[in-house]
């Protein structure tokens, strides 16, 4: 997508914080991490939330849970939370599909 902040971003136009590439998928920090460790996870394939995954393109959603898993042992990350927004209402704010992975800190529900 011509206008997509995460298109750019995997196509490399927009510089980021990488923590793993290939050519499916792109892990990269958040610029407004939200616990000690907190990157990002995207297709490189657009789309726009997890409303949209269907039977063509929902292995995607499988291979970014195996990279999340690689990751987190690279990193010795033994507990984390994986998160994915879909609309404006819960948060959502780039319309590309993204599963933030924060580690670091206690994130019982409810906090507090």
């Amino acid at each position: 997508m011509e206008n997509c902040l995460f298109c750019k971003i995997a196509a490399g136009i927009i510089p980021s914080s990488k923590v793993y590439e290939d050519e499916r998928v792109l892990a990269f920090n958040d610029i407004d991490p939200q616990a000690p460790t907190h990157f990002l996870v995207i297709p490189k394939e657009h789309i726009t939330g997890a409303g949209e995954i269907n039977e063509e393109n929902s292995s995607i959603v499988a291979y970014i849970f195996e990279v999340i898993a690689k990751i987190a042992k690279e990193q010795g990350i033994e507990s984390y939370r994986v998160v994915t927004n879909y609309g404006v209402d819960t948060g959502q704010t780039v319309p590309h599909l993204h599963f933030h992975v924060l580690a670091g800190r206690d994130m019982t529900w409810p906090p507090g």
